[in-house]
């Protein structure tokens, strides 16, 4: 492996458990984004497939796009089939936990939350209706929640024979075992290796690959890591440098060409991202730029007006000549 994209080493450690599996078979419980600090992603690329149970909208929707080999359940994983509150943290979605103290904890880092009510299905239930006849490695991620997760698999039935738990979260910082560990050894798992986030279990019938982790938690620098290459066009080091300056001039060279849903949808998701006051006057000011416009027209009072303007057509304008051909510019 050249480069990790997940947030621990976790796909480095467990691509030395399966280094001659080529289509294996995942249940990646908590999947985060479907690219970034992502255990699962190197394998999917691999080859592999499997199960992704996210929550969260906005990623869930991600996997359908990047990832269509997987199996993608937008809800939460529990003991029981029914409903259960999801607490969301707003920009930090890492955080986000069926448990309401691990949100509050996120309190900490000025991150607010909003309490959904979502669907809970138990995860051999989901599993059977994934149609996944194995499992080599089941990883979970919940923010507090394992015990509930795994109280909800029939370790009978299913037998992965990896199991990845994340031990350090905010509620448990020096990584004690939790109550889920005590089930885990009762059904026949051995804890093979911890690397300082997650503990790894394998299952007796599969205790052979205990010995392809390694002796301790493997240097950083061990490999390249997908967060250190920052934003694509930026960083000329970046693995898809080249591909995304040419996404880069592509689209501004089209922006005046873009329909208004499609324009107002990238403009509110800049916004948001910026966390920008959409309906603020200095805000549509500032998208209007600085340039002297000297028409008679008002600027408007809310942003689904200003996107009908010649202050945003003009803006659009001046930024697409340096890529339409408008102005030549040498690189």
């Amino acid at each position: 492996m050249k480069l990790s994209y997940a947030q621990n080493l976790e796909d480095v450690y467990l691509q030395r458990v399966f280094d001659d599996v080529d289509c294996g078979v995942y249940v990646d419980v908590g999947g985060g984004h479907p690219v970034a600090d992502n255990v699962s992603f190197w394998f999917y690329l691999r080859g592999w497939r499997g199960l992704i149970v996210e929550p969260q909208e906005a990623l869930a929707a991600a996997y359908r796009h990047i990832r269509p080999r997987d199996t993608v359940f937008q809800g939460l994983a529990g003991a029981v089939d029914g409903e259960a509150d999801f607490h969301a943290v707003e920009g930090l979605h890492g955080l986000s936990s069926m448990m309401r103290d691990a949100a509050e904890r996120a309190g900490q880092f000025g991150a607010a939350y909003r309490t959904l009510r979502m669907p809970l299905r138990r995860l051999d239930g989901l599993i059977t209706d994934a149609g996944l006849d194995r499992i080599d490695f089941l990883k979970v991620d919940v923010e507090g929640a394992e015990d509930q997760v795994l109280a909800g698999l029939d370790l009978a039935r299913f037998r992965p024979r990896v199991i990845v738990v994340e031990a350090v979260n905010p509620g448990n910082p020096d990584g004690a075992a939790g109550a889920w560990e005590a089930p885990l050894l009762a059904a026949d798992y051995l804890q093979a290796f911890f690397d300082n986030l997650n503990r790894y279990y394998v299952s007796r019938e599969s205790s052979a690959l205990a010995a392809r982790f390694p002796a301790g938690p493997l240097p950083w620098n061990s490999v390249d890591h997908l967060w250190d290459h920052s934003r694509a066009p930026r960083n000329p080091k970046h693995a898809d440098h080249a591909f995304a300056r040419i996404l880069e001039h592509g689209f501004f060279a089209l922006l005046p060409s873009l329909g208004p849903e499609l324009l107002g949808r990238l403009v509110r998701e800049g916004l948001k991202h910026r966390k920008l006051d959409a309906q603020c006057p200095e805000i549509l000011a500032m998208l209007s730029g600085t340039a002297e416009f000297p028409g008679p027209e008002p600027m408007p009072d809310d942003l689904e007006r200003f996107l009908a303007t010649d202050r945003l057509r003009a803006a659009l304008g001046r930024i697409a000549c340096f890529y339409d051909g408008g102005h030549i510019v040498e690189e």
